[in-house]
């Protein structure tokens, strides 16, 4: 049943007119630096954020908050995902972030996250178990010459509701 769960809400975000939607009204800060789904599934998420007046910093690059709303975007889908339609639900929250900036981010930056099994294995353990369980899923920053930009661990705290 869960499996069915994830592949429906893969298909409801996979709309960018609805999820564009959804980030305007739920995350405005996001939807106006530009961060944007570009890919989903159970696995992996891609989420982007350009270079542009309304994501820049004084140094003419990408401010770091805004990599930041990309790398989140493309772990937290994940775990959206994963958690759609369980019963029991579990809750998630962001416990930690840790970034590394590698380049100046002045296009483009696609942020990658492929831990999406594993994240879904935690959360099997915590509806299994009953326990808080915290899983550090990591986003990588590309620009559009594949260069590497920043890395962010988003560590993720999944709970059991009762």
């Amino acid at each position: 049943m869960q499996q069915n769960g994830s592949e429906d809400f893969i298909r409801m975000v996979s709309r960018p007119l609805k999820f564009n939607f959804f980030l305007f009204y739920k995350l405005p800060a996001a939807f106006f630096s530009g961060v944007r789904l570009k890919e989903v599934s159970a696995g992996r998420a891609v989420a982007t954020v350009p270079f542009k007046w309304f994501s820049q910093n004084p140094f003419r690059s990408i401010y770091f908050a805004c990599q930041a709303m990309a790398a989140e975007l493309s772990t937290g889908i994940l775990a959206m995902a994963h958690l759609h339609g369980r019963n029991p639900a579990v809750s998630m929250l962001v416990i930690r972030i840790e970034g590394d900036f590698f380049k100046k981010g002045t296009s483009v930056v696609s942020f990658t996250c492929e831990d999406g099994e594993a994240m879904r294995a935690a959360i099997e353990e915590t509806v299994r178990t009953g326990e808080p369980v915290t899983f550090t899923a990591v986003s990588t920053g590309k620009n559009v010459k594949g260069e590497s930009i920043s890395e962010f661990r988003i560590t993720w705290s999944f709970k059991r509701k009762q």
